[in-house]
């Protein structure tokens, strides 16, 4: 910047402009652009050259490399509006590349599907190690470290838009759906640990079922009665695994159902709020207010972790992140109808890594209820999707 200024003293500000000339100098002049695109892995500077009133011309000099003009200028200009969404893409991007490129080939759907999977296994893997050291690490200490981690990797976004990121005329909205995610990873991890991971899984895609309740209810959205149907069939399903009045049902499995419903309330709020506010503002409450909030019970349910349960705990937050990146990216990627249904993986993931870990074994029970619970859930979305494509 320092040689730049210095360049500028001694040559002047037009001379390397072709747009300027001396009967257009009381009318326009140059000024610097400084586009900075930060993310959290990695941070690009690009420095453009331009005119108030003309485009950049696509030209190279000492200022700025050819690899960096063109592809990154025009990326620069297509990315949204909101700064700290374009930075999440380009993060995505970043951090992915070098993979995707090996199969970029594959049709937009598959590679879409691909991501999903994958975020998937790293979801299951991230409630297996929960399961691990739940039994001597308190859940709410076990959320409460992986929220400092998910927080750290967004901070730089935080950090930026801060303090127009909080300016907010939905307080209240906020509140409400920070209250709900706080419930919903409470009752889900503590259904986690004292369930069989299969059947735990199977339970929380029962999220599908609520949120088409609650979109009705909260949102105003008409449903038909094929709809309406879907979830009824649904629900028997959870009442198959659950086994009310049966050996099969107890505490945790309520647990499982209302962090279930917690959930979809989370969803809810966010497809409301998202029309009106932006992601930045919605993920800056999310981040700080969760953390807030866990803080007195970490405290009072304090365990001395040992070295391994650190580790672990760690591990937990990074797979929490790269699983998010890699759901971002698949929905990127493909449409939402065809990439969701391969959520449902994370059941066989489940599965696998139960009776390889835990010695579990599912019950028929499991597998004919989450086979109910994932057959209506699939409608349900495919009907979200084509509704959403007649609405535009």
């Amino acid at each position: 910047m320092l040689l730049f200024l210095s360049w500028r003293r001694k040559f002047g500000s037009h001379d390397f402009c072709p747009h300027y000339s001396a009967s257009a100098k009381m009318s326009h002049g140059c000024k610097f652009h400084l586009d900075c695109i930060q993310s959290n892995f990695r941070s690009i500077y690009v420095y453009r050259l331009c005119c108030r009133t003309a485009p950049t011309p696509q030209r190279s000099s000492w200022l700025m490399p050819k690899k960096l003009q063109d592809p990154t200028a025009k990326a620069v200009e297509n990315l949204p509006q909101w700064p700290s969404f374009g930075r999440l893409a380009m993060t995505c991007d970043g951090v992915f590349k070098p993979i995707t490129g090996s199969f970029g080939a594959l049709p937009r759907n598959a590679r879409g599907a691909i991501w999903v999977i994958i975020a998937g296994l790293f979801f299951t893997v991230m409630t297996a190690l929960i399961k691990m050291i739940g039994d001597t690490i308190p859940v709410v200490q076990i959320l409460f470290f992986r929220q400092i981690v998910m927080t750290c990797t967004v901070m730089p976004v935080l950090v930026l838009g801060f303090p127009g990121s909080l300016k907010t005329n939905f307080l209240k909205l906020h509140l409400a759906r920070v209250m709900f995610a706080v419930v919903g990873m409470t009752c889900g991890f503590t259904a986690l640990v004292n369930l069989p991971l299969a059947e735990a899984t199977a339970l929380g895609f029962a999220k599908s079922l609520f949120v088409a309740i609650f979109a009705v209810l909260l949102l105003r959205e008409v449903a038909g009665p094929r709809r309406w149907f879907a979830v009824v069939i649904g629900f028997v399903g959870i009442l198959i695994m659950t086994q009310p009045g049966g050996g099969g049902f107890n505490i945790y499995s309520l647990l499982a159902i209302a962090g279930a419903a917690s959930a979809a309330a989370v969803m809810v709020i966010i497809r409301k709020i998202s029309q009106f506010e932006r992601p930045v503002t919605i993920l800056s409450y999310q981040s700080i207010l969760v953390g807030l909030i866990m803080i007195p019970p970490t405290l009072v349910y304090w365990v001395q972790p040992s070295l391994y349960e650190w580790l672990v705990m760690a591990a937990i937050g990074v797979l929490s992140v790269f699983g998010q990146l890699a759901n971002i990216q698949g929905f990127k990627e493909g449409n939402a109808s065809a990439v969701a249904p391969m959520d449902y993986t994370r059941l066989v993931f489940a599965a696998m890594i139960g009776f390889l870990l835990f010695g579990e074994i599912p019950e028929w029970t499991t597998a004919i209820g989450a086979g109910l619970v994932i057959a209506t859930s699939l409608y349900t979305v495919r009907a979200e999707a084509r509704a959403g494509e007649s609405a535009l």
